[in-house]
């Protein structure tokens, strides 16, 4: 594979994963004539058959259930909630079944099922259908959780998941789908609980995942022609969260800045600023920042939800703010 999109990196990684091991088969609502609500399976009815790829009724229980079950009969699951959102609906089976099984059973028995799940805002999809919800999982001890940032990484990382012993949540941000990046046969493969340095730099560390990454990522190139080094690095996971890169960074930058798309409270930024300050207190020059969203629901209205959403412009001016601290 050469350059590829977002949507597409998914795409192939589950033909792969469907045509090299008969125990996975797909399963989620309209995934298989319609080929997902973005498209993500298209074409995989026809090529693996309605034995591989199931369509589903509308019961994201009945999808998560049957997910669960299957994997603790020796198979590997990859089912799709449609929206993100929507595993509220779900949530007892994923935190209280799915996560703890294996904990329960002191390991007898293991639930190798992937959860597909389209987040994020920016689309026009209102409250209901906006939020990034991988924060509501990060107090669930049990589930591992991806978050690619680029094509590359949603390849490498669904194959990381299909064939890891421990369930994962696998986040796909839908203003991501068209974003085109190469996959180079040479690289270095993404995995479960390793973050990247997407940009070297030495004056500030700046973390993010997913929609955050590419706007960070363009901020960092503004602040460059200023003179402003930034490395930005990517966590890829947020359960296991690489903390050790981050700290290897600050030992260079002395600064830290997060940016998220979702509110502080209780987000996986809030958790990495609470550990480096924990446990590395004297690297830091200055106080961390984050970037977020606003603490309210994400707005419906096209031009308010562009305002809500962290913007290169707003990363750029946390940065200059952070130099001068």
């Amino acid at each position: 594979m050469s350059e590829v999109t977002f949507r597409g990196a998914i795409q192939q990684a589950l033909a792969e994963a469907l045509e090299s091991d008969d125990r996975v088969f797909l399963l989620g609502e309209d995934i298989a004539a319609a080929g997902g609500a973005f498209k993500v399976t298209e074409g995989l009815l026809e090529r693996f058959g309605r034995e591989r790829v199931l369509d589903t009724p509308i019961s994201e229980q009945a999808i998560i259930g049957t997910a669960v079950g299957a994997a603790l009969r020796g198979l590997r699951p990859v089912a799709e909630l449609m929206f993100a959102d929507f595993s509220g609906v779900c949530f007892d089976q994923i935190a209280n079944q799915l996560a703890k099984y294996r904990y329960v059973t002191g390991g007898q028995a293991r639930v190798p099922a992937t959860i597909r799940m389209a987040n994020g805002a920016g689309g026009g999809f209102a409250a209901q259908h906006s939020q990034t919800v991988e924060n509501w999982f990060l107090n669930v001890p049990g589930v591992k959780i991806a978050v690619p940032g680029s094509p590359a990484d949603a390849y490498d990382l669904m194959h990381a998941s299909i064939v890891d012993e421990d369930p994962v949540l696998f986040f796909e941000h839908k203003l991501m789908m068209n974003v085109k990046g190469d996959i180079e046969p040479d690289r270095e493969p993404a995995v479960l609980g390793r973050a990247c340095v997407v940009r070297p730099g030495t004056d500030v560390t700046l973390v993010a995942t997913q929609l955050m990454r590419v706007r960070a990522d363009e901020a960092a190139e503004t602040l460059a022609e200023s003179g402003v080094s930034v490395e930005v690095i990517d966590p890829r996971t947020l359960v296991p969260l690489d903390v050790a890169t981050v700290l290897t960074s600050l030992e260079r930058t002395g600064r830290l800045l997060v940016v998220q798309e979702s509110p502080f409270a209780g987000s996986w930024g809030a958790t990495l600023i609470a550990a480096v300050t924990r446990d590395a207190l004297e690297l830091l020059d200055a106080p961390p920042r984050i970037v977020c969203g606003d603490d309210t629901p994400v707005p419906y209205a096209g031009v308010m939800e562009e305002a809500w959403l962290p913007t290169p412009d707003r990363v750029v001016a946390a940065v200059e703010e952070l130099m001068r601290a």
